[in-house]
């Protein structure tokens, strides 16, 4: 299923977000700082499963669910 990445980044920031655009942008740059640029995966990106085991790695470190 293609997208998957993107699904697992969108949830990542939106459930730290909750809303908060503040809040938002840092967790994009914590995942840029971890290696994950948001802005490289879309709904038509191959999902590659060493990015997915390294997502769910960063979800882990931030305490939310993928």
């Amino acid at each position: 299923m293609a997208g998957k990445i993107k699904l697992m980044i969108d949830a990542i920031i939106s459930q730290r977000a909750k809303g908060n655009p503040v809040v938002e942008s840092t967790t994009r740059t914590k995942l840029l700082l971890k290696g994950i640029n948001p802005d490289d995966y879309t709904a038509s990106s191959a999902d590659d499963p060493a990015v997915i085991e390294k997502v769910r790695r960063i979800a882990a470190d931030f305490s939310v669910q993928v």
